[in-house]
């Protein structure tokens, strides 16, 4: 019989939890000594490469193979770039250029910096098909509409990254594209038959599992057909029915955060990793907001003690916590061949240029006024910097700049201030926010307008714009590509 403290092992080492600072505190070293999984990094464990560097080195004396992960998709959703902004675009502007050889270009430059750091699993591509246009939490991460489109892409950033070492994690599963729901504040629902599931929101992941992915992400997605009330996380059917059994993936299950709502809301995160493992799940994250309350210890020592009990009360099998132990193992021990070459973030811009469009044109804006409007992104995101407001300040020195949050006589003083003059409109998801879009519109019909969309591109327009401008995403690469067309540089 397995003893007691064998079991807490085992149990460790399937956590990858989080920790404020950017270096390790002592109770995370010791963890690692004592057989944790691993950490996941976080913008806040980041000031520049070298700190970075030093801290995932000191994780390594405390444990060797430990497994360090960080979500660096590019484009909005960077860890090593917070403070400045990605110099790599992210999906939606690589599925709109729609050149598989340049996005895996991309990601191998970012796996590279990710090497040179440390880093050897990437919490990327995401592969979610964003169907929905009020998406809260995909949009821009997203490669597109086009299942196939988005298979394509999603093969490629594969690629891209385990060519030098990375691991790639395809995320996630089984699909978070067709929801208006941020599953870290509650639970998403994507009630489709299993059939519209296999067309759509499945063939991204096939792809990905075809081009040698290490890792899928699990989402904390409810999808009926297939999880009944559970979410994907927590569903048998969803990991191993359908990710193992059908579409033959045998790497390892790696879950989204599990303090996110979609997981353990009405849980507690002990018995949601428990049931996470049940599932079919290898390694379990733990730590993006939690850890900011303190030290990780204690979440750590219950979520430990809630899977040790239910081993020994034989609720969960311990060949299932072998089998994840095992699974996990096998990802620390994978080295790909590295290749040594490196694509350079110069080739970001050159991405994000080439996905830049324009509808309608642009006059002289020497004299404009430049107003961004506040855009909180979601948790995923955080608070990476973004906007070409900055560029164009240093660009047009004469042009006046508002930032604008969501107030309603703010926005009226403005809208009678400007008569005249051009005014440029830097915003995120606008189609999103009805106070955005209001002010747009009441722009307009007062002077000539452009709109720099630097979210998801949907369908919405808005009224009387002489020209809409979108950059599919934020990052510091689109925005530069942004500022040369709006000064016809």
């Amino acid at each position: 019989m397995t003893q007691r403290s064998d079991l807490r092992t085992l149990a460790l080492r399937t956590l990858i939890p989080g920790f404020t600072g950017t270096s390790a505190p002592s109770w995370a070293l010791d963890l690692l000594a004592e057989g944790l999984g691993g950490y996941c990094l976080f913008s806040f464990n980041v000031t520049d490469p070298e700190q970075l560097a030093r801290l995932n080195a000191s994780l390594r004396d405390a444990g060797p193979s430990a497994i360090i992960a960080a979500d660096e998709e590019g484009g909005d959703v960077t860890r090593l770039h917070t403070v400045t902004g990605s110099p790599y675009p992210g999906n939606a502007a690589l599925g709109a250029v729609d050149d598989p050889v340049l996005t895996t270009a991309i990601h191998r430059s970012i796996g590279n910096e990710l090497v040179a750091a440390g880093v050897n699993l990437n919490f990327a591509p995401a592969v979610d098909v964003n169907v929905e246009d009020a998406n809260p939490v995909i949009g821009t991460r997203s490669f597109g509409r086009d299942p196939r489109s988005v298979a394509r892409h999603a093969a490629a950033a594969v690629k891209g990254l385990q060519e030098v070492g990375v691991a790639a994690c395809a995320k996630h599963f089984p699909g978070h594209g067709a929801t208006t729901v941020d599953s870290h504040l509650a639970i998403p629902t994507v009630d489709v038959p299993l059939s519209v599931l296999r067309e759509r929101e499945l063939v991204p992941f096939v792809a990905a599992i075809e081009a040698g992915v290490r890792t899928i992400m699990s989402g904390h997605i409810r999808v009926p057909a297939v999880t009944g009330d559970a979410p994907g996380t927590l569903s048998r059917a969803a990991m191993t029915g359908l990710l193992r059994d059908e579409l033959g993936f045998d790497g390892a299950i790696v879950t989204d955060a599990m303090e996110m709502q979609g997981a353990s809301g009405k849980l507690g995160i002990p018995e949601a990793v428990v049931q996470a493992l049940l599932a079919g799940c290898d390694l379990i994250c733990t730590g993006g907001e939690t850890q900011k309350a303190g030290p990780m210890t204690d979440v750590i020592d219950a979520t430990v003690d809630a899977i040790t009990t239910a081993v020994s009360d034989g609720r969960l099998p311990v060949e299932r916590l072998e089998d994840a132990v095992a699974r996990g193992d096998a990802l620390r021990a994978w080295q790909a061949e590295r290749d040594g070459s490196q694509a350079g973030r110069e080739l970001g811009l050159e991405a994000a240029r080439q996905a830049i469009t324009l509808e309608g044109v642009i006059g002289d804006l020497s004299r404009a006024v430049i107003v961004q409007i506040d855009s909180p992104a979601n948790i995923a995101v955080g608070d990476a910097a973004w906007g070409v407001t900055p560029l164009l300040t240093k660009l047009l020195p004469d042009a006046e700049v508002h930032y604008v949050e969501n107030d309603a006589e703010v926005s009226r003083k403005l809208v009678r201030s400007v008569r005249g003059r051009p005014v440029v409109v830097v915003s995120r998801d606008t189609h999103r926010r009805a106070d955005a879009r209001a002010l747009v519109n009441d722009l307009a019909a007062v002077t000539s307008v452009v709109l720099v969309e630097m979210g998801w591109p949907a369908a919405w327009r808005p009224d009387g714009v002489t020209g809409y401008l979108a950059t599919y995403g934020a990052a510091s690469a689109n925005a530069r590509a942004a500022a040369e067309i709006l000064v016809n540089r």
